[in-house]
């Protein structure tokens, strides 16, 4: 298949590339950018015109719910929404049932991904037996399965030791550790920050010092070990210093903030939103604020969409009760662009934030439009409005605070491997 995508406007932040031009695609690489090859005829013209050609979108936390949570979504569902949110390379926390703990396990999941020929899907194995957080997993079977990344997910590790022996196995082998800053004992059973709406509301909350406890934790066992390690979804303004702090002295670490805590706050949870229940609570606006400045200014990588889609009748419950969760994924692109637009971000430097940041973080051949790479790319247009609703979300999770909401920016085509695998 010969692909021509003309006159786009055509951002690669990896390259450093913002200028109108055409893209040339055979066979599932990228051929030429600009000049096309001699003799080269096109099946497939995509009229660009308008539009920004980038390269497909990374997202650095997606749950696909399988294997075995089906009744939440299955995995078509959930890579019909990602390639309608532009998303062609994407990691899978192993919070699965059973979880990623077993290389049969990621096999199975990476040929069931590989057999959709849609985005390209990198688990990131468990990091403890069961994600029990007390024995390490054989994380070298698991790497050589396809695991790019180890993590618990949202569940807890059983004491510093077993933290400090995983990132020690890790840095032997060089593996990155993903972390969820939180501490449990403190966290406890809460479900909403500690501030003045869940004092109103009666809800149990999440001091901000459980994301700082457990950061401090892992930073001083990061820099003793020399593990690289990712923070996964940062969401106060104290543990943005902290990473910026811990950045400055060199360690090698990187962090992700999740789209929907650089729109919303505790304030969104006033009127019991259920679809607001999410992992790590929604805090302080002062907080979000230092989120959306930690990211212009680079502290904070990346931006991954979180995306859980639940079932509806676990939202239809009390917001103490109900699952924490919302499906994200179509709404990254359209909320990254709110972000940049309301910061004065230039536009580049938003799409590094979901493709070659992440591509980075996940050490993937990805995030970029360099000739011989392969052509996974999102076109969209940034002026297009269009309502979230859930009628037409394809996810099989319409858990998102943001329904009915206006946004501004709507993907038209996904390519993933050249193939159009979206399109409006």
């Amino acid at each position: 298949m010969r692909i021509l995508i003309k006159d786009g406007r055509v951002i690669d932040p990896e390259n450093g590339m913002d200028t109108v031009n055409d893209v040339y695609i055979v066979a599932g690489k990228i051929v030429a950018v600009g000049d096309g090859p001699d003799s080269f005829q096109a099946n497939h013209v995509i009229n660009a015109r308008g539009l920004v050609v980038c390269p497909g979108l990374v997202d650095l936390s997606v749950r696909l719910r399988e294997p075995g949570l089906q009744y939440k979504a299955t995995l078509e569902s959930e890579m019909k929404a990602a390639a309608a949110g532009g998303v062609t390379s994407l990691a899978c926390p192993p919070d699965t049932d059973p979880p990623l703990d077993e290389p049969g396990l990621v096999e199975m999941l990476k040929d069931r991904a590989r057999s959709l020929n849609q985005a390209h899907v990198y688990p990131i194995g468990a990091l403890t037996q069961g994600l029990k957080g007390e024995q390490l997993t054989e994380m070298a079977e698991l790497h050589d399965a396809g695991c790019v990344a180890f993590s618990q997910s949202d569940k807890l590790l059983l004491g510093s030791r077993v933290m400090m022996q995983a990132m020690q196995y890790a840095s032997t082998f060089n593996f990155r550790v993903w972390l969820r800053p939180e501490d449990d004992g403190i966290a406890d059973s809460g479900v909403a920050h500690d501030g003045e709406v869940a004092t109103r509301l009666g809800l149990p909350a999440v001091p901000v010092c459980a994301e700082t406890i457990a950061l401090s934790k892992i930073i001083l066992i990061a820099k003793g070990t020399g593990a690289k390690v990712h923070l996964c979804r940062i969401s106060s303004a104290e543990g943005v210093a902290m990473v910026r702090e811990a950045r400055q002295q060199g360690l090698p670490i990187t962090c992700d903030v999740a789209v929907n805590h650089i729109h919303l706050s505790e304030m969104d949870i006033s009127f019991f939103d259920s679809n607001c229940h999410l992992i790590p609570p929604l805090r302080g606006i002062s907080d979000r604020d230092a989120l959306r400045s930690g990211l212009a200014d680079g502290t904070i990588d990346a931006v991954c969409s979180d995306h859980a889609p639940v079932d509806e009748d676990a939202k239809l419950v009390p917001f103490g009760e109900s699952e924490a969760g919302a499906t994200s994924i179509e709404l990254l692109l359209s909320l990254v662009l709110k972000w940049a637009e309301e910061k004065n971000i230039p536009l580049a430097v938003a799409v590094a934030k979901v493709t070659s940041e992440p591509a980075k973080i996940l050490g993937i051949e990805a995030g970029d439009l360099s000739v011989g790479a392969g052509a996974d790319l999102c076109i969209f247009d940034p002026e297009q409005h269009w309502r979230v609703e859930a009628s037409t979300l394809r996810s099989q999770g319409k858990n998102t605070p943001f329904l009915g909401m206006e946004l501004q920016g709507k993907v038209k085509y996904t390519l993933a491997n050249g193939i159009i695998v979206y399109e409006d």
